[in-house]
């Protein structure tokens, strides 16, 4: 319960930020495209620090770790509410992405070795399932509140969950067995490579379309903020949704099944948005789709790394959020040249990224499954 609290505050303000890139623009008199160095100025830095958080639990007590984290991620929500300029919200969020990255690849850490493998799939789903709800109520709050209390509420929740963690969060130490850092033989291993592959390739293309929807529907389509935010809080209200189902479906079904069907509503939604020019009532079910499909490639593929051998699955827990968050801020980074030149043009290059990795999916991640493990039988 209250990793699923940090987990919630860790997100409340990621997609809304995407959402306040025009409302941030307008306060400081700056250009979309200029404010929008917001999106990967937190993601670069999450995914290079989320790389050592995995090793560092084998070093230090886990609650340790985010006891330090939590407070400096607070403080850097404070400092990005009290920005003066431009520049000091860049520093604040680059503080936040170094600082957050520590919560998700602890939260895996723990599932891996503390949980069944038939339950799993649940347990993950119930963890980004409370972070998709936070995102949901930061999104639906982005578009009635100032944009600098959007940063002020977790700065002020964070504190008071300190507290709890503080007083009520077990002690969680691994058992330290050979070398503390295994970076070089999980990268050695095939199916470390095949999953991981998979991952910064669609992180890099959802990311590339996700952080620029706020822009797009404000200076293509016209919008006001607060059909904005709604719009794009659809995304993590069916992600809710995505998550939940997603996860019970992984361990039912499949994890390879669950990703293939996220991948083919993703597509469906990207090219609804080139195709055809969308009154708000079909984009706000365009949106719908695209968050469900989203969550349940998520899902999925987070649910294959709690499956991967346990001595690298510190490492693997790690470069989940790094490769993620690498990938995305690398995707927002590149899309954000061909938006500003052709919104419809970068669209429609993006897709057909999502096209040609769903025809490699299953070639990517079956090899996660060797037929005589344990896992083998979800490989379907």
């Amino acid at each position: 319960m209250i990793l699923c609290l940090e987990g919630a505050l860790l997100s409340f303000n990621v997609a809304a930020t995407s959402a306040l890139i025009p409302s941030i623009a307008r306060d400081f008199s700056a250009d979309q495209f200029v404010t929008g160095k917001i999106i990967w100025l937190y993601m670069i830095p999450y995914g290079i620090a989320a790389i050592a958080y995995g090793p560092l639990a084998r070093i230090f007590e886990a609650k340790k770790i985010e006891l330090v984290c939590f407070t400096l991620f607070s403080l850097a929500n404070l400092g990005a509410g009290l920005s003066r300029s431009l520049f000091e919200l860049y520093a604040a969020r680059f503080f936040m992405g170094i600082f957050g990255a520590s919560v998700i690849p602890l939260i895996l850490i723990l599932i891996s070795h503390s949980a069944d493998e038939k339950n799993r799939g649940k347990l993950v789903g119930l963890f980004f399932g409370s972070t998709f709800a936070a995102s949901l109520v930061g999104l639906f709050l982005s578009g009635v509140l100032p944009w600098r209390a959007i940063f002020f509420i977790p700065s002020v929740a964070g504190f008071i969950v300190l507290i709890g963690m503080y007083f009520f969060l077990p002690p969680f130490k691994l058992t330290r067995t050979g070398p503390l850092i295994r970076y070089s033989s999980a990268l050695r291993d095939k199916r470390i490579i095949s999953v991981f592959s998979y991952i910064f390739l669609i992180s890099f293309f959802y990311h590339g379309i996700q952080q620029w929807l706020g822009v797009y529907f404000s200076e293509i389509c016209g919008l006001k903020q607060v059909v904005i935010s709604m719009l794009i809080t659809l995304t993590s209200l069916s992600g809710i949704f995505g998550e939940a189902v997603g996860g019970w479906f992984s361990d039912i079904a499949g994890r390879i099944k669950t990703v293939e069907a996220g991948i083919s509503l993703m597509i469906i939604s990207v090219f609804s948005i080139v195709a055809f020019k969308l009154p708000v009532s079909v984009l706000a079910l365009v949106m719908i789709v695209w968050g469900i499909g989203w969550t349940f490639n998520h899902v999925g593929l987070t649910t294959i790394l709690t499956d991967l051998p346990k001595e690298f699955v510190n490492e693997a827990a790690s470069l989940n959020s790094g490769v993620r968050f690498i990938a995305g801020g690398s995707g927002a980074l590149l899309s954000g040249f061909f938006m500003q030149k052709n919104f419809h043009l970068g669209f429609m290059m993006f897709g057909w990224g999502l096209i040609l990795l769903a025809v490699m999916a299953r070639k990517y991640l079956s090899v996660a499954f060797s037929p005589t493990s344990e896992v083998g039988r979800f490989r379907s």
